[in-house]
Parts: structure tokens; sequence; C-alpha cells
């Protein structure tokens, strides 16, 4: 049985995403929770927020009991960037593009 909580269109990059994901990945909810509350990253913020989602979909919805789950799968991809200009001399532009991320976290129930 899994349980899975997505967040769309989320303004950080999926690079800085993955970094965080990639420290929570295979650990218990409880040991995650407190990595992303000490982690100084803006990703952690959404990833406690998306964990504490996955966490209530696996008990309210599939009745799992809450203190034998674990974070099986933890997903950043690109979502929609949003491209912005940054003048620069002689009339000429560069582009700014601010990324998007779509977030997947699965968790399970270990046996």
């Amino acid at each position: 049985m899994e349980a899975t909580a997505k967040a769309k269109y989320i303004r950080i990059s999926p690079r800085k995403v993955q970094v965080v994901c990639e420290l929570i990945k295979g650990k218990d909810t409880k040991m995650a929770e407190a990595i992303l509350r000490a982690t100084p990253k803006s990703a952690s913020e959404a990833l406690l927020k998306l964990l504490k989602s996955a966490c209530s979909n696996a008990e309210n919805n599939n009745e799992m009991d809450p203190e034998k789950l674990y974070i099986s799968e933890c997903i950043a991809s690109a979502g929609p960037i949003l491209k912005r200009a940054q003048p620069r001399a002689h009339g000429r532009q560069f582009r700014i593009n601010k990324r998007t991320s779509h977030i997947t976290l699965t968790v399970a129930e270990k046996e």
C-alpha cells in the first residue's frame, strides 16, 4: 500500500528541491520531519507540508498505521518556466528563467 501527495507549480527550481529530496528518501516519516525542520533550504518548507499531507492521506484514506510509514519515493520534476527579460546595454535583453517544480512524495508502510 502506498499513499501519494503532489504539489504543483512550486516556485523553486527543481535542482534545489532534488537536493532536499535526497536527504529524506528512504527515511521513516518522523526522522524525515526532523530533518526537514532542521534543514535551512527554502524547499524544506514545501516538502514538510507535502510530507504531512501524504501521511494524512495514508492514515485517513488508506487506513495505514502512521508509526510504520516511510518515504518510498520523492521526485521533483520541472514545471513550466516563467520567461522574463533583463535589459542590457545597447538595447539588448537577456532572458531570465524563473523555474517551477512539480513535487511528488509517496509514503509506504513497512512490513
